[in-house]
């Protein structure tokens, strides 16, 4: 019986995640959902994590506290802009939290949290929400293919 496919550059990695905050609080788990497929180096899965996944199989799991400078980044108070309530449409709820999808100029979806409203003005922050967070990542691999294999 050949042995299992480890993890490598170019794999193809189906796995079920959870990541949760310094507090245990999970922030995204897919247990009981799909799992996640991606292809190793293909950007889906963040840099820190990626390496950490070389070299497992399916079957495999993992447990990583991963810091900021290894996932989303630290909080950047550049990204909090304060745009005027007239950029929204009237029936919108802005209340602090909502977090809502903002077209940049080149076409790219990007989420923002309402921090504050105040007056004619919206406070929104365009930070990733898990940035600033030392992450605990939690692994459990179900698939690897290894580079090529669904080549024709």
């Amino acid at each position: 019986m050949a042995e299992a496919a480890q993890i490598q550059a170019g794999s193809r990695v189906t796995m079920h995640f959870s990541i949760a905050l310094e507090d245990g609080m999970v922030a995204e788990d897919s247990a009981g959902g799909e799992p996640l497929t991606f292809v190793m180096g293909d950007g889906t899965v963040v840099e820190g994590l990626e390496l950490a996944l070389y070299g497992l199989r399916a079957g495999d799991t993992q447990s990583l506290r991963l810091e900021p400078e290894q996932t989303f980044g630290y909080r950047d108070p550049d990204n909090v802009h304060t745009l005027p309530r007239s950029d929204f449409p009237v029936e919108m709820n802005l209340e602090p939290g909502t977090i809502i999808g903002f077209t940049t100029p080149g076409g790219d979806e990007v989420p923002g949290a309402v921090q504050a409203v105040q007056g004619d003005e919206v406070k929104v922050d365009f930070n990733h929400p898990l940035a600033g967070h030392t992450l605990t990542f939690e692994v459990r691999i179900l698939a690897v293919e290894p580079p090529g294999a669904d080549d024709d």
